[in-house]
């Protein structure tokens, strides 16, 4: 990479998107040209890495193409699969611009705003998130799922994660140096940034619906990225665990006096088997339940134990490294 750090990193992961690479090209190209005409940017301001996610169509060789005939355009390309916030960690570690800016690959984020980002970001913040306005092409599911997800973790938590935004936004050196020295493995970035603190703000704009193909979160995905946002942040399901434990003694405990009671003071008959089944099942839920929550939380204690790279890139592929040859 140049040796003069330039202003402006974008962190683009990629995952299966050889059909939407060309017109992301185009797209970026747009992009520079406005920074160009807007904030006085040189091409050796700019730096483009993308963080090819072990993709399993030709979106390598696609990228590798380009990577290695335009100058500014990076290809870091990962080992294996490691998942869309390794991908982003592994982009956010690489980048040595002034500012650096996150977007996903499939052209929902559109790249021309992050030049609105930058801008922003110019008023005297350090951390500008792109915040949803519309979501075109998503289902009502998704939608659903995802307006009462990011208000429950906000419930959670104890200091402010933005609603209604993704990982789509621009940092600071500052900011981007802080979230560099953060090394867990089960991350949630907008949460991580979040966290950071300094100057925030939100900046609106028209999520587009994906340029080609399907989203590449389906449902698994999506619960586990948010049961690692949640349990990044929030020891509330802990907490749930056990007011849920101390409700079912409580009622356990009410049953008992009104079992006792009909026992020594009427001469009903009490059917055993009916009263016990219900008994068992329903302790023996509650202890599951907080069982699996408390192992949720010994899992990424026993996963950050291991200490083992959060990813390994195989190579960077770039005008400059392809010379060398």
């Amino acid at each position: 990479m140049p040796s003069k750090p330039p202003l402006l990193s974008v962190v683009i992961p990629v995952y299966n998107e050889e059909k939407t690479i060309p017109e992301l090209v185009k797209r970026l190209h747009v992009l520079i040209r406005i920074l160009k005409e807007k904030n006085g940017f040189s091409k050796e301001d700019i730096e483009i890495l993308f963080v090819n996610d072990g993709s399993r169509d030709s979106t390598f060789d696609v990228l590798k193409k380009y990577c290695e005939s335009e100058p500014g355009f990076f290809l870091l390309n990962l080992s294996r699969n490691y998942g869309h916030q390794l991908a982003i960690t592994a982009g956010i570690d690489t980048a040595r611009g002034g500012a650096v800016a996150v977007m996903d690959g499939d052209l929902q984020d559109p790249p021309e705003f992050v030049a609105d980002l930058y801008s922003k970001m110019d008023e005297g913040f350090d951390v500008v998130y792109a915040r949803r306005r519309k979501r075109e092409g998503e289902s009502l599911f998704k939608l659903i799922t995802a307006h009462v997800f990011y208000r429950i973790l906000k419930k959670l938590t104890r200091f402010e994660i933005p609603i209604d935004t993704g990982d789509f936004r621009i940092m600071s050196r500052r900011v981007t140096d802080v979230l560099v020295s953060m090394r867990e493995e089960h991350r949630y970035i907008r949460g991580l940034i979040a966290w950071i603190g300094f100057k925030q703000t939100g900046l609106e704009y028209d999520r587009d619906e994906r340029f080609h193909g399907e989203t590449k979160f389906s449902v698994s995905k999506m619960l586990g990225f948010a049961l690692d946002g949640i349990t990044s942040f929030s020891s509330a399901p802990l907490k749930f665990s056990s007011y849920l434990g101390f409700t079912s003694a409580f009622f356990g405990a009410l049953y008992t006096i009104y079992i006792l009671y009909l026992k020594l003071f009427t001469h009903d008959t009490i059917q055993g088997w009916t009263s016990v089944m219900i008994v068992a099942l329903v302790l023996g839920g509650v202890q599951l339940i907080a069982l699996g929550m408390i192992g949720e939380y010994l899992s990424r204690v026993n996963d950050q134990s291991k200490n083992r790279p959060l990813y390994v890139i195989e190579k960077i592929y770039s005008v400059k490294r392809n010379s060398k040859k």
